[in-house]
């Protein structure tokens, strides 16, 4: 019988590690999926092209993340959340509305509230700076094996193993290796992991406002002609801002100082918080669909990104990347308590099963609500305003559309649920 390391090619002086799993990416998904992987006793390494101390810093840049109840959870039973709470700000209601910059929203608002979902928030919205270093510092004492500032050269599968070659000259050997590593993977790229999607031709800028007048844990999503508006409670008196339009408006926007930027904020979002600031540093990103076909091939696995970049007005990226972390890790588990490889075909097909179908679901569920809200027809916005007001007084799919949110509806994986792997 051949050993492992007889397939793979060695150059004088190379030095093998073996693992089980081999995350490429310490983006949010890839940590939370290695400490998720540290839990059950899957030995675990994570490889990241930035150094340490730009992966780590803590400095506040103005992004943050609305979190689903359902990632809440998951936060929890890994032993994160404790360290997050006092960073946390409680989303107690929602409403989404649609108008024009410099007027008033229409009437017919759909609102959400936590007694709709009945366990407390719907969710929490935190800083970037905050959820990036809980998880790091966490992974410092954890089981897994942290090498930044490195670049993979090449990847190889066998029949028995996967290999990963870095530029320094080691090589990693696993039974899976995971892409988590953006919506640009080139672990996606190496297993031939195609991609379909489409440029909307807008971009969203991202910055943090301090306000006059409490937010009392509301959040807000204004739709206007050019694009949503995302009003996200942070904590103390201050707002995180996803504001998207055509990406020639949004690129000149972005050009001009704070105080000019604020100027045409102001009309946007209106006076009910009183006065507003900037709080941090101003981002742009262009806006685009991006996903693969499948999230699956020989010995690989993405999350997130890696396989599904969808546009943010839902504000789901995230949490859909926290689904498919949740979802691998208890597949992998359960692999492991089998006692079998844990990159066997079975394993990764019932990862795509599981995943595959909703990721697809989010992709034209975002795509569609974009084309539907994002223009200026009147019928358009006469049909749209009417539902957005037939959804709010009709309890049981005010429901539906909450627990779908929150990530409590459908099959949903045992940390999600609050459940240890």
């Amino acid at each position: 019988m051949s050993h492992p390391l007889d397939n793979i090619p060695l150059l004088p002086h190379v030095f093998i590690m073996d693992y089980d799993v081999i995350i490429a990416g310490a983006g949010l998904n890839g940590l939370t999926l290695a400490l998720a992987l540290d839990s059950a006793g899957i030995r675990t390494v994570i490889i990241d092209k930035n150094p340490k101390m730009t992966a780590s810093k803590s400095g506040f840049d103005g992004r943050s993340y609305a979190l689903a109840a359902s990632s809440k959870k998951m936060l929890e039973v890994l032993g994160l959340w404790e360290n997050l709470a006092k960073n946390a700000q409680p989303m107690l209601e929602i409403k989404v509305s649609d108008g024009y910059a410099g007027e008033a929203p229409s009437p017919l608002v759909m609102q959400f509230s936590q007694e709709d979902l009945g366990q407390g928030p719907m969710g929490y919205t935190v800083e970037d700076r905050h959820l990036r270093a809980v998880l790091h510092n966490a992974l410092e004492h954890s089981g897994v094996t942290f090498l930044p500032d490195c670049e993979i050269l090449s990847q190889t599968t066998h029949s028995i193993n996967t290999a990963v070659t870095l530029k320094s000259g080691i090589t990693l050997i696993a039974s899976l290796l995971v892409g988590a590593d953006g919506r640009n993977s080139n672990v996606a790229k190496s297993a031939s992991l195609t991609r379909a999607g489409w440029s909307y031709g807008q971009s969203s800028l991202v910055c943090a406002i301090a306000h006059d007048k409490p937010h009392n844990g509301i959040a807000h999503q204004y739709f206007m002609p050019s694009g949503p508006l995302a009003i996200l409670p942070l904590t103390y008196n201050r707002s995180g801002i996803v504001w998207t339009e055509k990406t020639e408006i949004a690129q000149q926007i972005h050009t001009l100082n704070d105080t000019n930027y604020l100027d045409i904020l102001r009309p946007r979002f209106g006076e009910f918080l009183g006065d507003i600031s900037l709080a941090g540093k101003r981002y742009i990103y262009p806006l685009s669909l991006s996903t693969t076909h499948r999230m699956i091939a020989p010995r690989v696995a993405l999350v997130g990104d890696a396989a599904h970049a969808v546009h943010p007005i839902a504000g789901q990226g995230l949490n859909s990347g926290f689904k498919d972390v949740a979802a691998l890790a208890e597949v992998l588990c359960d692999t492991k308590r089998r006692g079998q490889d844990l990159g066997i075909h079975t394993t990764l097909e019932e990862y795509q099963h599981w995943r595959g179908f909703d990721n697809a679901m989010l992709c034209t569920a975002t795509n569609g609500f974009n084309r539907l809200f994002s223009n200026d027809n009147p019928i358009m916005r006469g049909l749209r305003d009417l539902s957005l007001g037939l959804v709010s007084n009709i309890p049981s799919i005010r429901r539906k559309f909450v627990s779908n949110a929150s990530g409590t509806a459908g099959d949903v994986p045992r940390l999600l649920q609050g459940e240890p792997l």
